[in-house]
Formats: structure tokens, sequence, C-alpha cells
């Protein structure tokens, strides 16, 4: 269920979440710079590259892109917002009927903003979560106490056997999609003691994983999973992963269950293990391009095909995150402005950008 970019809330062909793609490379180097590393200083230079980093917006633009969200936030009726929320999975699977792997695109660029999806990081899991843009995290050197050694923790005696249980280093995505951060992980980090899971809510785009070529059951598990749902089951124990990835899916959640969601999934990781998140920040291009009778509720909508979209802010992401007792790594936004040269157009997006980790030890009440 991993969303799409969109523009005027419907999805764009050979879009991408970052305006960038990296060129394949046959050792698994990584060939793409990190994001933030170009900046535009003389305007009259705005259609040289395809995207700008680190833009920054002025009051006035800032202040018209309030104003044009307030004019279109005029909610659905209850009745048609229960009816969208009610056939959601009708939406998702008919979105991948009609565009099944043609959509979508790699996200080669996840391993240089998430290098604990990169070959070797079990190693060492801290040092890969280290985050490279200072001004934006919070110092998280190595818990002295636990050591560096590779050694995972076991699993509590009674988990049994499950899809990857021998693994040394477990990632899951959810709302993978047709594949485009699964495979490119399974494709890159070829370390033997990896294991990934994804999951999504439209049963066609787990068929489309599962068809795919590239897909290993030896090293991969792909199946239906509601993230909205409080009673689903995962097919792994709690505290039994290392990296939970979160590419453009929180968004589609409706948000009256995104923090029951979230705390379900921090109970997921290993002490010491990371979610990653990426995803649709306030006053994206596609929030302020969405027309009147397409919002369902604050900063939530829907779009022309029938699935939802959130646009999120820092704080509210790190409050869903700090609620499930999860600490903060990073947490980022990302203003990004693409251009279209051919057409001479610019398109201001705005993405969040999160890291947070399960502590190794939770905090204990106090006695007084």
């Amino acid at each position: 269920m991993a969303a799409p970019s969109t523009v005027g809330g419907i999805a764009e062909k050979n879009s991408t979440e970052t305006g960038q793609i990296l060129p394949e490379s046959t050792c698994g180097e990584l060939k793409t710079t990190q994001f933030g590393t170009r900046f535009l200083t003389d305007p009259r230079q705005v259609f040289q590259h395809n995207a700008w980093d680190n833009v920054e917006w002025t009051e006035e633009q800032e202040a018209a892109a309030k104003k044009k969200v307030q004019e279109n936030s005029q909610p659905l009726p209850q009745e048609k917002q229960e009816d969208f929320d009610c056939r959601a999975n009708e939406y998702w699977n008919k979105f991948y009927t009609i565009h099944e792997n043609r959509f979508f695109k790699d996200r080669h660029w996840l391993f240089t903003e998430f290098p604990e999806l990169a070959p070797q990081c079990r190693l060492n899991l801290e040092s890969c979560i280290g985050d490279h843009r200072a001004e934006d995290s919070e110092p998280h050197g190595l818990d002295q106490s636990q050591g560096q050694s590779s050694e995972v923790t076991p699993l509590a005696p009674g988990d049994g056997d499950f899809p990857g249980s021998s693994a040394m280093y477990r990632i899951l995505e959810v709302g993978c999609g047709v594949g485009n951060t699964v495979f490119p992980i399974l494709k890159t980090n070829n370390d033997p003691g990896l294991f990934v899971y994804c999951c999504d809510f439209s049963s066609t785009a787990v068929e489309l994983v599962k068809a795919n070529s590239e897909y290993d059951p030896g090293r991969c598990y792909a199946f239906v999973h509601d993230l909205g749902d409080e009673g689903a089951i995962y097919p792994v124990p709690d505290a039994s992963l290392d990296v939970i990835v979160l590419i453009f899916v929180l968004s589609a959640l409706h948000p009256d269950k995104m923090q029951a969601s979230i705390s379900r999934l921090a109970r997921l990781l290993k002490p010491g293990g990371v979610l990653l998140l990426r995803d649709y920040g306030r006053y994206d291009m596609a929030q302020l391009r969405f027309k009147k009778g397409r919002c369902l509720s604050d900063n939530f909508y829907v779009r022309g095909d029938g699935t939802q979209v959130y646009f999120f802010t820092q704080d509210e992401l790190h409050d869903y995150f700090s609620e499930a007792g999860l600490e903060k790594v990073q947490n980022m936004v990302d203003r990004r402005l693409q251009v279209n040269r051919g057409k001479q157009l610019t398109m201001y997006r705005v993405w969040i950008q999160c890291k947070y980790r399960k502590p190794h030890t939770q905090p204990t009440e106090t006695q007084d």
C-alpha cells in the first residue's frame, strides 16, 4: 500500500518520491549523493537541474499554502468518509491491478538515506543508524553496557519456528507495494544472515511481489496485512526485528488508527532496533492541489482513485513514536524544489524523514 507521489490528488506516472534515480551497479556500489547537498543560490539557475534541496519557503509562500488548505478543508459527509474507509482494500487492489509493476521505480536512494538496509549493517547496527545530518538528530552513541557484539538477542523460549527464524538480521517493510524497496534490498544486500519480510494491505500487490522473478522464499516472506487492524497477527514474534521500514505508507492509514499501529510495530522491534519512515509533509504540493470535495478530515484526503492520504508535521510523528516508547534518532523535513525543465514548471515537495530507535532498556518506574 505504499502510496505514489501525486499531483492534484492523481498519481503521476513515472514519478518518484525523491526525484533522483540511482544508476544500477553490478558490484552493489551506490552511485548517488546524499539528499540535502544541492542548493539553489541563484534563482536564475533554477532550471539547470531537476531538483534542489532544502529550499526555504518565504513567509508569503507558507501563508498562501495555509490559506489554500483552509479553503479546501470542508470535510465530506460522514457516510461518504465511512464508505471510502470500508472500501479501501477494493481501491488499492484496483490500483495495483491497473498499474501492476509498471508504475513505480526502485528506491535505490534508500541505501544512502537509510544505511540500516545496506550490506554488513547487522555487524554494527548502532553505526548504521548514526545520522549523518547532525543538525536534525540527537546524540545516540552505543550503549557501552551492550558492547559491540554482532550476536543478536535470542528469541524467548516458546517462540518456535517462523519464517526467517534462523536469520541474524531481519527487516520488515510495511506497505511494500510491488516490491520497489524489497527487491533493491535483496539485490544489494547479499548478507547470508539477512531475511526480509514485506506486507501490504492489497492482496494484488503481494501476489505481484511473489510473481517477481527476484522473489526468493529463502530470503524473503511476503504476506497480506492490514496495518490498521489491531488484531491482525504478524508472522514474527515480538522483539524479533532489527529494522521496520515505512515508506509513504502511514499516510494511507486513517489518522485514528495511526497510534495503535505504530505501537504494535514498536513491539516487534528488538531492543536497539530502528523504525525508518519517509512520508508526506504538511503543505506538500500534492496537498495544495486537492480540490474541494476531496477532504475527509484535517489534512486527510481521498484521491480520485479512492485511495487516501494524510500530510504530517514533524511534531505529530514524534508524538506517535514517543508514545510507542521509541527514541528519536532523526526527524527532519525535506523541502525539495522539483523542476520540469521541458515545461518550465517548478513544484515544491515537502517530505518528512524519521528514524526512531527502541531503547535497550525500558524505563522503570521510580518508587517514592
